[in-house]
């Protein structure tokens, strides 16, 4: 290991050590910065029936036409700017922005690791669709050096798109004097992470460092690369990760940026985002579910999709099949039983599929790969055991731990 056992991932050292699962869905304590009531419901589950229970959608809709009338070009001009990667989720978000409500959006993607064959036909549909749109490759060398730190360090080799993926935006934003900005669902409400932006149509650059950047940030993983010598000086010359960060704040405040969710605005069932993105802007799914789920219409574009999920499992013991059956349990697509029972055949899957491609793109062996995986899980002893050699959770949501006990 390069870093000698370190990590930067900040969210572990804050997890509860006692392991409960929620009552509704089937997502446990595990997952950083979910909270549960005195019934042992989630924060997730608790939005989300206020969402489909208490909020005045038809209230939501006129408070996004009165935003969007403040901001809607006459001249046709780029009025709003919409990230996305031409998946199912930002494919609606822009479709329905132009189509429905008249905006003219200009669309920026931060290009994945590499594209999945679906992935790169479901962009190329999305922007002949109707979209402008910005295509961004980071440069190559730096990115795969950012993303064999983030796996060691952060225990996530798809970190650095995560900092792309939030900064492209206001990049764009300030660079064309765009002041709307529109993502999709705030993923801390919509899957349980902290309510602190519930109530709210947007969250600030200052938010990110907590609940998506694991406590670090593009600087820390710079820093130790500079240290260990995996960048040069000469690479970290001229500010070359500029694209990674947001402008300064000073800069946004002379456009008057600011972002806005449109999962605020408007009802988020993933689903049925599917479903319209089929119809209107040619998306397809995987003819097989994706390692790790049942799904196969989420998070489907980027070889590297696989092992971010992976290693949540190490980190937390729950993983991508979780996630998903968690949000349809919410959503009323599915029961509590289905979801346990989907989670027990598919959660953990390992994504053997690109993990060729994986160990080449970070330069690194099997061996270390493991090596690094298994440092994550013996991180989390009150998540795993091992058991004559063998790694084992000690709790799980059907009741099949070494710690659970039996009837």
């Amino acid at each position: 290991m390069l870093f000698s056992g370190k990590s930067l991932d900040r969210q572990l050292e804050k997890l509860p050590k006692d392991i409960v699962f929620c009552r509704k869905c089937v997502v446990s304590n595990q997952r950083p910065r979910i909270t549960f009531d005195e019934n042992g419901v989630c924060s997730a589950c608790n939005y989300a029936h206020i969402k489909h229970n208490v909020i005045d959608w038809k209230e939501r809709e006129k408070m996004l036409l009165e935003l969007l009338d403040r901001y809607r070009s006459r001249d046709g001009s780029y009025d709003c700017v919409v990230p996305g990667s031409g998946g199912k989720d930002s494919a609606y978000v822009s479709h329905q922005l132009k189509y429905k409500y008249g905006m003219h959006p200009l669309t920026v993607t931060w290009a994945p690791f590499e594209y999945t064959d679906i992935g790169w036909q479901n962009y190329i549909s999305f922007k002949d669709s109707g979209f402008d749109n910005l295509l961004c490759f980071p440069n190559g060398i730096l990115h795969r050096k950012l993303s064999r730190i983030a796996f060691e360090l952060l225990g996530d080799a798809w970190e650095p798109f995560a900092y792309g993926q939030k900064a492209y935006a206001f990049q764009i934003a300030q660079k064309f004097g765009i002041p709307l900005i529109f993502y999709g669902e705030s993923g801390e409400v919509e899957y349980g992470g902290s309510l602190k932006n519930a109530s709210k149509a947007y969250e600030t650059p200052e938010d990110w460092k907590e609940f998506y950047y694991k406590g670090s940030g593009i600087d820390d993983l710079v820093n130790h690369g500079l240290e260990a010598g995996i960048f040069t000086k000469e690479e970290a010359r001229n500010n070359p990760f500029q694209l990674y960060k947001p402008p300064h704040q000073e800069e946004l405040q002379k456009i008057g940026a600011q972002m806005h969710w449109f999962s605020f605005y408007r009802k988020w069932v993933p689903q049925e985002n599917y479903y319209y993105s089929v119809e209107n802007t040619g998306f397809k799914a995987n003819p097989e579910h994706s390692e790790g789920t049942y799904s196969k219409y989420a998070s489907i574009d980027d070889k590297q999709d696989g092992f971010h999920f992976y290693l949540a499992y190490m980190k937390f013991g729950i993983a991508r099949a979780t996630s998903d059956a968690a949000h349809e349990v919410r959503d009323g697509h599915i029961t509590r039983e289905e979801a346990v029972a989907l989670v027990k055949r598919y959660d953990g899957e390992f994504p053997k599929k690109h993990f060729a491609w994986f160990l080449k793109y970070l330069n690194i062996s099997e061996d270390e790969f493991r090596e690094i995986a298994n440092f994550y899980r013996s991180r989390s002893a009150h998540v795993w055991k091992n058991v004559n050699g063998e790694w084992k959770l000690r709790h799980t949501v059907w009741g099949g731990g070494t710690d659970d006990k039996q009837p």
